[in-house]
């Protein structure tokens, strides 16, 4: 019957009664060593962040945050493999590279040389890098730099 279920014989135990005298076993310092920070009650109550006395991590960060460049220019990266594998040769501005999905952004764009070219492009760019440029004429192809 079920009021008459017990655990198993041996599976349980009482627990040990700590701080109740030498006699009990576990008298004196209670399992908690000799003094110290941890020997002292309330010893759960440290504030966040506490690290022993050590200066904590919060306090040895910079106390102010540094700067950032209001006239930063930040370009959206094109690359001259991109072009060869999504393009046929043609004549292309800024708006037909992102009606093509090809720019994402509306960030200004700069040409990159990663990759090879083997079409015919006329391409117009804010910004393009020196392999890039050279990469475009040698096969025939015109770069426009937007202002």
């Amino acid at each position: 019957m079920l009021h008459t279920l017990k655990p198993a014989h041996g599976s349980t135990q009482k627990r040990k009664r700590v701080a109740r005298g030498n006699s009990g076993g576990g008298g004196t310092t209670a399992g908690k060593g000799t003094k110290g920070q941890d020997a002292r009650s309330g010893k759960g109550k440290r504030k966040p962040g506490f690290e022993g006395g050590q200066v904590p991590l919060l306090m040895r960060q910079p106390k102010l945050g540094g700067f950032s460049r209001d006239r930063k220019i930040t370009y959206e990266p094109l690359n001259l493999e991109v072009l060869e594998a999504r393009l046929e040769g043609g004549t292309y501005s800024l708006n037909d590279l992102r009606e093509k999905k090809i720019l994402r952004t509306k960030n200004p764009v700069k040409l990159l040389g990663r990759g090879t070219v083997s079409k015919k492009f006329e391409l117009t760019v804010h910004k393009a890098s020196k392999g890039a440029k050279e990469a475009l004429e040698k096969a025939g192809g015109k770069l426009i730099i937007a202002s």
